[in-house]
């Protein structure tokens, strides 16, 4: 059995959106934020960015600045 949950107004129109829905908080759990789990992420991306730097100037011979200016 379905129920509608529109209501018509004094002139005889029909409003479906009368009734608000209901308002709920989604919880995201531990994985936004600054939470231990972020925070060891960021540390993982940042040493993973830190060693492809040192290998790039190994293998160019230049540092980040150099190498961006040879693309010229």
């Amino acid at each position: 059995m379905r129920t509608t949950a529109a209501i018509v107004d004094d002139q005889g129109k029909l409003n479906n959106f009368a009734l608000e829905p209901k308002i709920y908080v989604d919880e995201q759990g531990d994985r936004t934020g600054f939470t231990p789990y972020a925070e060891l992420l960021n540390g993982r991306l940042a040493m993973i960015g830190f060693v492809s730097l040192m290998v790039l100037e190994v293998f160019t011979g230049h540092g980040v600045f150099g190498a961006l200016a040879s693309l010229k």
